[in-house]
């Protein structure tokens, strides 16, 4: 018998060609009057900040472009004292899911006050957030409808999390027309990181049937037409095609959780500064042929979603079969295959273990998971043992 468990989406999701241009309406209707626009130079650089900019006739407006890769608890600082100093009412986020969680954590600290670091966990602030738009660039972290917002604190080298149902944007714009000029490399890396979140979901012990589809169909798009954004960028179907597998896998694993990718991604990034994307890249086979010996029967699944060929073989030989998948299109797309240009130190693995046990999703990893395994498994991805393609 399936459980349906729960189920949560309190964003109001505009999906579709041009909805960017539906951003007035939202800012008329809520009759907003200051407003904070949160992205990065990158972005900017490309112009695509127009498609806000135009709209905002009579609307006073700054824009804060500073967002790193892996934002930064300063990040956070300094966007709140621009917000402070133009008395937004509300805050547009557009890009990455960099972006969007700074402006998270803005909308966050504008009401309750403090620094970010204070927040970390779930449901830890007890004002409502300032009202926040989203329009994402990138189909990846699907950061427009999770309630969680990951932060790096540049003191302790270290992502802390914070979550709840108020971090939820009030309004996703999700727009396929906005990602064309998304480079190369990041729609590769993003996408991968878009395919991790509904492997993840899918095999996560939280999920239910309603997250299961999502992630499924997610599983679908996203390997059907990754390699074809990556290459053809141009190409508005597979653009389409990818934010809406992103915004699926969202909308599963925003209800699941992760697992154990996303666990161990974290330190990597906190303290070697790698893009988030890459780092779950790096890391999932090793995690999926951990994992698939506990639940085999989900990794089969996932083979078959992939278009595996899967007559004839058995049980486990499906499940290795989803894993060479991933394999073979982490291949297509550039990724690299191990840490070992980023010069990661053994001498750290303690430390990064540590961190990695703290996060939540460890918990929800399928297959039961402990210190040595995470040890064993950053010595997999490290350097020396390159994922073989089959």
């Amino acid at each position: 018998m399936h459980t349906i468990g729960f189920y949560k989406n309190p964003t109001q999701i505009m999906f579709g060609l041009g909805v960017t241009d539906q951003l007035r309406k939202i800012i008329d209707e809520q009759n907003f009057k200051n407003v904070l626009i949160i992205t990065d130079k990158g972005l900017v650089k490309t112009g695509l900040i127009y498609q806000i900019t135009r709209q905002l006739d009579n609307i006073n407006y700054s824009i804060y472009d500073q967002t790193q890769p892996n934002p930064t608890v300063t990040n956070c600082n300094d966007a709140v004292k621009l917000l402070h100093e133009i008395d937004a009412d509300a805050v547009i986020a557009m890009g990455g899911g960099s972006s969007i969680d700074v402006a998270k954590a803005v909308c966050l600290l504008a009401t309750n006050g403090g620094s970010i670091v204070e927040y970390e966990g779930i449901d830890t602030c007890d004002n409502e957030l300032l009202p926040l738009i989203v329009i994402p660039t990138t189909a990846g972290t699907a950061s427009e409808v999770t309630t969680f917002t990951v932060i790096t604190d540049e003191v302790r080298q270290y992502k802390l999390t914070v979550g709840g149902i108020k971090l939820a944007p009030k309004w996703a714009l999700v727009d396929p027309l906005v990602t064309l000029t998304l480079p190369k490399h990041i729609t590769a890396s993003t996408g991968l990181d878009a395919l991790v979140h509904a492997i993840e979901s899918y095999t996560s012990k939280m999920a239910n049937s309603i997250t299961k589809a999502l992630a499924r169909e997610a599983i679908r798009k996203i390997s059907e037409n990754l390699r074809q954004a990556v290459y053809n960028g141009d190409n508005i179907v597979a653009r389409e095609n990818m934010l809406m597998g992103s915004l699926l896998a969202g909308l599963a694993f925003n209800n699941t959780r992760l697992g154990n990718c996303h666990a161990l991604s974290h330190p990597v990034s906190a303290i070697y500064g790698v893009a988030h994307g890459v780092a779950n890249s790096i890391l999932i086979p090793h995690i999926m042929e951990f994992n698939s010996l506990a639940v085999p029967e989900l990794f089969s699944d996932i083979a078959d979603d992939m278009g595996e060929n899967l007559e004839g073989l058995t049980l486990m030989e499906r499940a290795e079969a989803a894993v060479n998948a991933v394999k073979k299109l982490s291949r297509d797309i550039g990724i690299p295959t191990t840490f070992a240009e980023f010069q990661i130190d053994e001498s750290q693995l303690d430390r990064m273990v540590k961190d990695a046990m703290l996060s939540g999703n460890i918990a929800v990893n399928p297959r039961t998971t402990t210190y040595e395994d995470v040890i064993e498994l950053y010595r997999k991805s490290i350097g020396g043992v390159l994922v073989e393609v089959i």
